[in-house]
């Protein structure tokens, strides 16, 4: 009895080796081929169909088997013709898949060897996924998409004519509704690649299809909400436009539009942390006037509005809003706003006569306590005067300056005692500072409009004593294939910071008292000034 038991452990033993054995050999992969094959030659509609190719898709992608799973469709295509549409769509994709993969895992003897095969495979197969499947097919735009994507990466002479291709495309995926998340995700795939216009074009037709399902109110609100807190900016946008479309049309009292108006242009109004877009929160500020008029704004719009599209570089328009707050009397945001107003006037739009005006309605000013913007604006026409020659006049401001202001504003006072040294001694204002003057009001330089030089101080509103980064980009003209050297000719209030190199187009500073603290700066390269920008700092 024992014998025989035993000889059956030794079968039994023998049988479980065997499929061990098998199981190896048959691996993995080849459980995946199968399971795959059999799932979709017997799925019954287009919509299973896709729903398998979908699943094998992401089974061989996550463990980088894209040689099997090519195989796998060629497999299908001869076993079942009808498929080649679809199958040729993920032979491209997994090719330009494992192009990506091939580049990231540096597996360069297969990326050498096999690369141009795999490319040429990319571009067949896709255009004999094209050449299979309707127009009209949900799966047009991911065949576009991925040779698109292609073309770019290749920076080949088709990069152009593919990304109008995949444009044409999403217009006719955009008749049917069903095809809305396939549009979100191309315009998600643009805006990651930097085509943000084109990625804006698709968020809007994606937000239309909400209308094609009628959705409700609420719901196109809370989805615009949704996108927004996601960083979705443009997406957020096309929603939101549809949405105030319907709440301006339909009827309601302007008590129950303007404030859902005001709510969404402080959410784009510009912000140092949060997700914002100056040009969009103006659209809502142009739209709340609309239906309002300017009685809809309160003191603290007002000045919102001006803040943001100084920030947005706007100054002709921030200028005229910065003095609608003198129609609040007494505002808190008086100083600030003719300072503004007078500083725009003189160094963004060249008015000399004007901003003069407005320095002098602050220097003039009669107060117990001078504010930091009194003390500017009388060395702003200390500044204007000395830069035109007018020495005496320079002088009287310069001193009227100290005389008010000796304790409060520190730093302006430095500015002042700097450049009443250069009158005594009879030298020449500082070089950076006279650079940016010159810049500024001479007529040779009037085609210098500050649009080639991206200037920013962070936080854009700072507390005494704290830290602020002050960053620039110059957008200068290459030249041939030698890098252009750039200086930084910064001057104005740069705070504690004592100078800053000319080679540097960044520093760090903080400030010791409250004001509007004026950062200019000059670009220079060997040809001569490239631009010249301004930004304004406040410090509370």
């Amino acid at each position: 009895m024992k014998r025989k038991i035993f000889k059956v452990s030794r079968v039994l033993l023998l049988i479980l080796s065997f499929v061990y054995c098998a199981g190896l050999v048959y691996g993995a992969e080849d459980l995946l081929v199968d399971r795959f094959s059999k799932e979709i030659l017997q799925a019954k509609n287009t919509e299973e169909i896709n729903i398998k190719f979908e699943e094998a898709s992401d089974a061989f992608f996550k463990e980088h088997k894209y040689n099997e799973f090519v195989d796998l469709l060629n497999s299908l295509i001869k076993q079942k013709n009808e498929l080649a549409g679809r199958a040729d769509f993920y032979i491209a994709l997994s090719r330009y898949n494992q192009l990506r993969y091939l580049e990231e895992a540096q597996s360069w003897d297969e990326y050498f060897n096999k690369g141009n095969e795999y490319r040429d495979q990319i571009v067949q197969s896709a255009q004999k996924s094209i050449a299979a499947l309707p127009a009209e097919d949900p799966l047009m735009l991911d065949v576009k998409l991925v040779l698109w994507k292609f073309h770019r990466d290749q920076q080949d002479n088709l990069r152009e004519s593919s990304l109008e291709d995949l444009m044409q495309q999403a217009t006719i995926s955009a008749s049917n509704a069903k095809n809305a998340v396939n549009l979100k995700n191309v315009a998600d795939q643009l805006q990651a690649y930097g085509e943000k216009l084109k990625a804006r074009e698709l968020y809007k037709l994606y937000s239309q299809s909400f209308l094609a399902n009628n959705a409700k109110d609420e719901e196109l609100l809370s989805s615009a909400q949704s996108f927004y807190k996601d960083g979705n900016i443009e997406l957020s946008e096309s929603i939101y436009d549809i949405y105030i479309k319907r709440l301006v049309d339909s009827g309601k009292p302007k008590d129950k539009i303007i404030p859902a108006l005001v709510e969404i242009a402080k959410s784009f109004s510009f912000n140092d942390d949060l997700a914002n877009d100056p040009a969009y929160a103006e659209k809502m500020f142009k739209q709340i006037e609309s239906v309002g008029g300017k009685e809809a704004f309160d003191e603290q719009l007002v000045y919102l509005r001006a803040y943001n599209l100084e920030k947005a570089k706007d100054y002709t328009l921030s200028k005229d809003v910065y003095l609608e707050l003198l129609r609040f009397p007494g505002s808190v945001y008086s100083d600030e706003a003719i300072f503004k107003a007078a500083f725009f006037n003189a160094y963004a739009l060249r008015d000399l006569k004007s901003a003069r005006e407005l320095f002098e309605k602050l220097a003039q000013k009669e107060s117990p306590v001078v504010s930091a913007q009194v003390a500017s604006s009388l060395y702003q026409l200390g500044l204007l005067a000395q830069c035109e020659g007018n020495k005496e006049k320079a002088k009287e401001y310069y001193n009227k300056l100290l005389g008010k202001a000796l304790d409060p504003f520190v730093e302006t006072q430095k500015l002042a005692k700097e450049r009443l040294s250069e009158l005594e001694e009879d030298r020449p204002i500082e070089y950076n500072l006279k650079t940016f003057l010159d810049a500024s009001f001479k007529d040779e330089y009037t085609a210098l409009d500050m649009s080639k030089i991206d200037l920013k101080s962070s936080p854009s509103k700072a507390k005494k004593d704290e830290a602020v980064a002050v960053e620039s980009l110059a957008y200068a003209s290459p030249s041939g294939c030698m890098q252009v050297e750039l200086q930084y000719l910064w001057s104005g209030n740069i705070g504690k910071t004592p100078s800053v190199a000319n080679d540097s187009a960044t520093f760090n500073t903080s400030y010791i008292h409250s004001g509007t603290k004026e950062i200019n700066l000059v670009v220079v390269s060997p040809s001569g000034i490239v631009e010249r920008s301004f930004t304004l700092e406040d410090v509370n």
